[in-house]
């Protein structure tokens, strides 16, 4: 095998959830050169990956027009690909499957509509959203074992984590705890009172913590929210800038653990080897990668998970989820993690 495509797009978090599956291929195709079809907004996830050769990073600004975007999908498709592995079947993955002449274009069971893209296609097992993603390749004789989503950070992005953190406080006696209190969806959105209480209920007991909050463009309100609530402001750090995907991957990176809500930084964690604790409203416990170091807490009703964006009834797994429940299960975590 000389080329292989792998066609991931949108979010940031599958994306790198997807290099489990890409260092995989690297290792049963040594000598094969891996491309990536993906966003652009997802490709500080790719940087400095050693397992992929090229990415093919769709830019909707650019492929303003029909035909800008066949003659970018034909140039992808005709790079002379072995295989093709697509893990969405969405459409602009299947023109790339559809125009490319891959002896072995792989996916999920399709709809029948689709079946005719594909040579070979196999029904994904449940469970972590990873270990999913690579039972794709088992027709390929690759069984995933364990292997975690893979970032990797340059020299240069952890400098600039250790002086980012240094320009608001943080010295070698402090503890660095990274806070992600945002979602774009209500139903994954832990409230941010409840963070500040929960912070302040840790801030007490470990007073050496400090906890840096994330967020990204229009979110500043919601991690404001946060401090504004809480007790202990001493304890939180709100930067007044929004720094790269790959600069915060670096900042939590350099932390003894990651607490949020259900989102991409959860699987930078991972990624990167930093324990995480994650607080659950409508998302499956299947994006928590299967080790101790890795937990998440949730109010446990009848209807979660429902992976749903929207609630009538008033988002009763998340109002319901009391600090002083969270508080419990995270201090129970930290010990198993010998924090």
């Amino acid at each position: 095998m000389r080329r292989i495509l792998v066609c991931q797009l949108r979010q940031i978090g599958d994306v790198l959830l997807a290099t489990a599956s890409i260092s995989l291929l690297k290792r049963r195709f040594p000598d094969a050169e891996i491309h990536v079809l993906t966003e652009k907004k997802c490709l500080p996830m790719l940087e400095n990956n050693p397992d992929v050769g090229k990415v093919w990073a769709i830019d909707k600004g650019r492929l303003n027009t029909l035909f800008k975007e066949l003659a970018f999908y034909w140039t992808v498709a005709r790079q002379g690909y072995d295989i093709v592995v697509d893990f969405q079947q969405l459409p602009r993955c299947r023109w790339v499957v559809g125009l490319s002449a891959a002896p072995v274009r792989l996916s999920y069971t399709p709809e029948w509509y689709n079946r005719w893209l594909f040579t070979h296609t196999v029904k994904p097992l449940d469970g972590y959203s990873a270990m999913a993603k690579a039972s794709v390749l088992r027709p390929l004789g690759i069984e995933w074992n364990s292997e975690p989503p893979r970032l990797y950070l340059t020299d240069a992005e952890r400098r600039f984590a250790a002086d980012y953190l240094a320009r608001y406080g943080v010295t070698e006696e402090h503890r660095v705890i990274t806070v992600d209190p945002t979602h774009r969806r209500a139903t994954r959105r832990w409230p941010a009172r409840y963070y500040a209480a929960l912070i302040a209920k840790a801030a007490e007991a470990h007073p050496d913590l400090r906890f840096l909050l994330l967020y990204g463009p229009g979110e500043l309100e919601d991690a404001r929210a946060v401090l504004e609530a809480c007790p202990r402001p001493e304890a939180v750090i709100l930067p007044d800038e929004i720094i790269s995907l790959r600069e915060m991957a670096a900042c939590i990176e350099r932390a003894v653990l990651h607490i949020g809500n259900c989102s991409s930084p959860r699987h930078i964690a991972v990624a990167l080897g930093v324990p995480s604790f994650i607080v659950l409203g409508a998302t499956s416990p299947a994006w928590t990668f299967p080790a101790p170091e890795h937990t998440q807490v949730s109010l446990g009703m009848d209807c979660q998970p429902c992976n749903r964006n929207s609630c009538e009834k008033g988002y009763a797994c998340l109002e319901g989820l009391s600090p002083d429940v969270v508080w419990e299960a995270m201090q129970e975590h930290m010990v198993r993690c010998g924090l």
